[in-house]
């Protein structure tokens, strides 16, 4: 069940405005205009009416700025113990004006709305309570708002209406796929995560409204998990990271997530290491390119040697951990884990300060910045060598795998004969063309490897000896 704000001061004033003017859509002679909403899994046509854009209140708990809310604690609070008041109403109007990766700057998607609505007015009506509460359609009215019109056209939910019924349908409007402005990543999985935990629904069908794939549910619910767990280590007294500082690494953690799965099957440890030291790196703000490069051996490869004395593990990590009040323990995590997670932690808690410094010129501050600065000289230098290393790999593997390619390409190439002669479509003369240019090519790739390979294995042998038989 989602969280429940009440009712707005003026929910009486506009519930009786909002009967009246239904009562004159129902007794007017023109054409009345309908909105088709799911309402409790069934489709439902609810009457469009005008309302005072200045009358209406913001969803404090709409899920398409649920991350942005962090980027002023302070107000964060004030709106969730009073968001009906003018400052909470005005800390909603910022944030869905602002970017989403960066509250501070202005959203160019916003303006684009703003000058859509400016030069073609509203296209589609947005949605309402009859308190007055915008459903479907609050940056909408934060652009009309800014364009100083007086009215915005709304359709109008029934009198039962809950704050649950408010959640579903909002989800339901904004993945419909002629939604022009979406959520942002963090505010998608955030919704994802209220339907399936909180809401207690199954992946199966939250992915289905979603309309994705259950395993791309699977997987943002393990990202945002993820995400969730930095953010609680990257603490350091005031100074926290929030979910929207990870708006722009969807990619990158998509990745993560992939090669963490892959890499699970083989080595749980191995695949932690992974995932710790590419979180760190996705930390330190380097490319998709640069973290694709980090494997489970890249710390030790490349990493270790190059990391400052401060930021190396000083004692070997305990075997085990002990539970408390329970007199008894537990395994601890591998060595190599633990000190992959240290230097993650390290990491986090220099960016949050930074972040939460700003710029200041404190000991504090200066600290983090250095910290910060020295593991991204670290890294960058340990990518250095593990991106030639990839290059060097992805050359030796060409060869191999443009003959495998060929394999399989005359593999097929049997098949087709099969169904050409059984048809009598065969094109004999073409076919001996072909085969003649194969001999000649294998003629080529014998030579290539008389040059390059030294001491032969017995397929190069058998083909060194085919192409000798030939008379080469």
């Amino acid at each position: 069940m989602g969280k429940e704000f009440g009712r707005p001061p003026l929910a009486e004033e506009n519930q009786a405005l909002v009967e009246q003017r239904l009562r004159e859509v129902e007794n007017g002679e023109g054409v009345r205009e309908t909105l088709t909403v799911e309402w409790r899994t069934q489709p439902l046509h609810v009457e469009v009416i005008d309302m005072p854009v200045e009358s209406l209140y913001y969803n404090p708990g709409t899920h398409r700025i649920r991350a942005q809310r962090s980027h002023d604690p302070e107000r964060d609070r004030l709106l969730d113990e009073m968001p009906w008041v003018p400052e909470g109403q005005e800390y909603l109007h910022f944030l869905l004006q602002a970017l989403p990766a960066d509250p501070a700057k202005r959203d160019p998607e916003f303006d684009s709305l703003l000058e859509s609505l400016r030069a073609y007015r509203q296209n589609e009506p947005g949605l309402i309570t009859r308190d007055g509460i915008v459903v479907n359609g609050n940056s909408r009215r934060a652009a009309l708002r800014e364009l100083g019109v007086k009215n915005i056209r709304v359709g109008v939910l029934p009198e039962s209406c809950t704050w649950d019924d408010i959640n579903a349908v909002e989800l339901s409007l904004q993945l419909r796929p002629d939604q022009r402005r979406d959520y942002s990543y963090i505010n998608r999985l955030l919704a994802i995560e209220e339907q399936v935990i909180h809401m207690s629904r199954s992946i199966g069908d939250v992915a289905r409204d979603f309309r994705i794939r259950t395993s791309t549910c699977e997987q943002d619910l393990w990202i945002l998990n993820t995400l969730q767990d930095l953010i609680a280590r990257s603490q350091d007294e005031k100074a926290q990271l929030r979910l929207l500082d990870f708006e722009q690494h969807q990619e990158k953690l998509r990745e993560l997530h992939r090669r963490y799965v892959k890499e699970s099957v083989v080595s749980r440890d191995k695949a932690e290491v992974l995932k710790e030291t590419r979180l760190a790196a996705i930390v330190l703000g380097f490319s998709k390119t640069d973290v694709r490069l980090i494997e489970p051996d890249f710390r030790d490869r490349y990493l270790e040697q190059r990391l400052p004395v401060e930021m190396k593990p000083q004692d070997a990590a305990p075997t085990s951990v002990a539970i408390p009040g329970l007199n008894r323990s537990v395994q601890a995590a591998a060595p190599k884990v633990a000190q992959a997670k240290a230097l993650t932690d390290t990491i986090l808690k220099a960016k949050a300060v930074e972040a939460a410094e700003d710029g200041q010129l404190t000991e504090r501050a200066k600290a983090a910045t250095e910290t910060y600065s020295a593991a991204r000289r670290a890294v960058e230098d340990a990518l250095e060598p593990a991106g030639k290393d990839a290059r060097v790999r992805k050359r030796k593997q060409a060869a191999p795998d443009r003959i495998a390619d060929a394999c399989q390409d005359i593999e097929q190439c049997i098949t087709d004969l099969t169904l050409a002669r059984a048809s009598g479509s065969l094109d004999e003369e073409a076919f001996d063309e072909a085969v003649l240019s194969l001999r000649e090519t294998l003629t080529k790739l014998a030579v290539a490897t008389q040059r390059s390979i030294k001491a032969p294995g017995d397929g190069v042998s058998w083909l060194r000896d085919a192409v000798r038989q030939e008379g080469v």
